[in-house]
């Protein structure tokens, strides 16, 4: 931080580095004659007097505020040091790197799904990026008043508003709350547009915004992996008899313990078993059509030759032989 003492020079910098500030202030000191303002890599330094912006300095090294900076500062151009008083003003470092945080949401949102009168509870998580955008918005809304500024701050800020939405932009975009991956990149697009309206209001902008993944249930995921199994098995009878031991003793084969878990198994035996009688009873529909097709199909054709005596039919439907119907 800026070292000075009495008459002697001092210099302005940001010595105590840290990659989770978006800015800090280098305030409440008087600079003196020669001193120097070390700006590093990765660093903006804006002098603020009176509260009000002098001048913004991009360039990376080290400077003689008198001679260097002063001569470009907008009110300060003339201002001459004396051998006992300085310029009282601050520097606000500013931090120029993009930042890249994980999100989560809070709590689960719950989505309209059928059958599912309170909804179905699912949760999302993946990453964000943003960056300071407008340094007069950020010095007015935030910089004039703190010290620094946090990225869990602008986290926390994020947080507050991405639940609702992430419900807002999962319902306008549509599609199966089963399968909310498929509709994930235009998703992300809509919180990112709407969340950028948030931060730039402070001065930060959103560069980027990702879903990694969507989650469901634990229940809810098995019985999704346990339709896809049975799917492959294709015995109906199996079927029948795997769900139904599956639910009396679980998947790993331990008997349930207590009233509830057997509860909830007999629910999920109910389930399998509606299920099951669904698809056997569909299935015996379709091969019932088939059979009544193919009858129908083979009814009305002659035989090339007659199944009583064995003589050439030439498509008529009596045997010109011994008279049998043929058709």
């Amino acid at each position: 931080m800026g070292l000075f003492s009495n008459q002697f020079a001092n210099v302005v910098e940001w010595e105590e580095y840290r990659d989770d500030l978006l800015f800090w202030k280098w305030t409440n000191k008087e600079i003196k004659k020669d001193s120097r303002l070390i700006i590093k890599p990765g660093q903006d330094a804006i002098f603020l007097y009176n509260g009000m912006v002098e001048g913004i300095f991009t360039e990376s090294g080290s400077y003689t505020i008198d001679s260097q900076i002063i001569p470009f500062l907008s009110t300060l151009k003339g201002f001459k040091f004396g051998f006992n008083s300085g310029l009282r003003a601050e520097v606000l470092f500013i931090n120029t790197k993009e930042f890249t945080c994980n999100w989560g949401t809070s709590s689960p949102i719950r989505l309209a799904a059928q059958g599912l009168p309170g909804g179905l509870p699912v949760r999302s998580n993946g990453k964000f990026s943003f960056k300071i955008q407008d340094y007069n918005v950020l010095i007015e809304k935030i910089a004039g008043i703190k010290q620094m500024f946090t990225v869990d701050e602008v986290r926390d800020r994020i947080k507050g508003v991405l639940d609702g939405l992430l419900m807002k932009w999962i319902t306008k975009v549509g599609g199966d709350v089963f399968n909310l991956m498929a509709n994930s990149v235009d998703i992300a697009k809509g919180i990112q547009e709407d969340l950028d309206m948030e931060l730039i209001g402070i001065g930060l902008t959103i560069t980027d915004f990702r879903i990694s993944e969507f989650t469901y249930p634990d229940n809810i995921s098995k019985r999704a992996d346990q339709a896809a199994e049975y799917t492959m098995l294709g015995d109906m009878n199996r079927f029948q008899q795997v769900n139904m031991v599956d639910a009396m003793t679980g998947k790993g084969g331990k008997t349930n313990s207590n009233a509830s878990d057997m509860a909830g198994s007999m629910m999920g035996m109910q389930m399998g078993m509606m299920m099951a009688n669904q698809m056997v009873g569909n299935m015996a529909n379709n091969m019932a059509n088939s059979q009544n097709a193919g009858a129908q199909q083979s009814g009305g054709a002659v035989p090339k030759f007659c199944p009583n005596c064995g003589t050439p039919t030439n498509g008529a439907k009596f045997c010109g032989n011994c008279g049998t119907k043929l058709v």
